[in-house]
C-alpha cells in the first residue's frame, strides 16, 4: 500500500511539474504588451451608440491610447521571440493588423 501511494504521489508530482512548465510567466515586455493589447481589444469592442457622445469620446480616447503602435510592437515581439514557442503561441492569439493604414 505504501509503495502504491508513493507511485501515485510521484505521478502527480510529475504531472504538476509539466503543468507549471506550460504556464511559465511571459517575459516582462511580452506581458506588458499582452495587457495593453487586451485593453485595446476590449475598447475596440465597446463602440457605443453614436448618440452617446460622452461615451464615444471616452472609447475613442482609450483606443488611441491603448491601440496606437500595437501592430509594430507585435511584429517586433514576434521577431524577438520567434524561437520561443510559448511566447509565440500567446502572441499569435492577436490580430496582426488592427491599426488604420497611415497612407
Amino acid at each position: 500500500m505504501r509503495l502504491a501511494m508513493k507511485a501515485v504521489l510521484c505521478v502527480m508530482y510529475l504531472g504538476l511539474g509539466s503543468a507549471i512548465a506550460v504556464e511559465a510567466p511571459l517575459p516582462s515586455d511580452v506581458a506588458k504588451y499582452v495587457d495593453q493589447r487586451e485593453g485595446c481589444d476590449h475598447f475596440r469592442g465597446e463602440i457605443p451608440d453614436p448618440l452617446e457622445d460622452k461615451r464615444m469620446r471616452e472609447v475613442e480616447r482609450e483606443i488611441r491610447k491603448l491601440c496606437t503602435g500595437t501592430d509594430k510592437k507585435l511584429q517586433r515581439l514576434k521577431r524577438k521571440y520567434a524561437r520561443n514557442p510559448a511566447v509565440m503561441k500567446r502572441l499569435n492569439e492577436f490580430e496582426e493588423k488592427i491599426e488604420a493604414s497611415s497612407r
